[in-house]
């Protein structure tokens, strides 16, 4: 695929950005916790060509700089997300949300309507919802008390057990196994890099609780938001289930629902074609819903 590599200066950091020629508006591709742009391998190539496509790695995660003591919260991702549009000077842009990168999509696009094409929600969350369920490996690490004797045991062994929760649970979200099998590895690259996405995961797990409660306070606008939007979940994800997916089609009422039989956690890798069909056939930028 023919994308060009650049940094975006955020601060005195750099944010890795992947650049895929093509007709405006742009689709933004965002990754959640803990994985990075590869998440959208199997996706990009049927969105490019014809699309302009931006994948980047927020601030600790995967090429992207990982700075030490630095604050890796949903509202500096915020910041990340405008940095990149900002200075790649996109006009309108489709945000499509992923996982933990779903509170900072939804977050801009509330803050800068009349910029956002379109938004599109793949298996992610943004308040407190219903059948919400954190996965396994974010409830020890983002549950107070428990985390703080989780971590320290993590790192035992050489980090043996993170790499093995890792495995596991990442290895959940994945439905197919030739997909698991070169996907689970190619993802936890970035933990034992040096410096390690380690970090960056620690602290979103301490911001995730205390973020979601106050999301609640913006359902209010979430339900005045009139962008075109489409909610596209794997049915098959215990955590981020369809509960959610029909919690976000209520919240935000000229929404459109579409929910993938059989695919799990990481909708991009088990259905690509299927969810690039559904973000190409979106509205266009001049759309309202009614």
């Amino acid at each position: 695929m023919a994308y060009q590599e650049t940094f975006v200066q955020r601060h005195q950091h750099r944010i890795y950005v992947r650049d895929h020629p093509g007709a405006e508006p742009a689709i933004i591709l965002m990754h959640g916790f803990p994985d990075n742009v590869h998440l959208y391998d199997r996706l990009s190539p049927y969105l490019s060509p014809p699309r302009r496509v931006v994948l980047f790695d927020f601030l600790g995660w995967g090429s992207s700089d990982k700075p030490s003591g630095y604050s890796y919260t949903t509202d500096n991702q915020v910041g990340d997300l405008d940095a990149v549009i900002t200075q790649l000077g996109l006009g309108q842009v489709v945000l499509v949300a992923h996982d933990a990168s779903g509170p900072p999509a939804i977050d801009w696009a509330l803050a800068h309507p009349e910029r956002v094409a379109g938004l599109v929600l793949l298996n992610t969350y943004y308040c407190e919802m219903p059948t919400l369920q954190r996965p396994e490996a974010i409830w020890l690490f983002s549950t107070p008390v428990i985390r703080s004797v989780a971590r320290p045991v993590s790192r035992m062994f050489g980090n043996w057990l993170f790499r093995r929760m890792y495995w596991w649970q990442v290895g959940r979200f994945i439905r197919d196994a030739e997909v698991r099998r070169e996907f689970v590895p190619l993802l936890y690259q970035q933990f034992d890099a040096t410096p390690s996405a380690r970090p960056a995961f620690f602290r979103l797990n301490e911001d995730l609780l205390p973020m979601v409660r106050s999301r609640s306070q913006m359902i209010p606008k979430l339900k005045e938001f009139r962008r075109p939007v489409r909610i596209i979940f794997g049915d098959a994800d215990p955590s981020l289930n369809s509960g959610v997916a029909r919690t976000f089609h209520e919240f935000l009422p000229g929404s459109e629902l579409f929910l993938i039989p059989g695919a799990r956690h990481f909708v991009q890798l088990d259905e690509p074609e299927q969810v690039a069909r559904l973000i190409l056939a979106m509205p266009g930028p001049g759309s309202t819903t009614a």
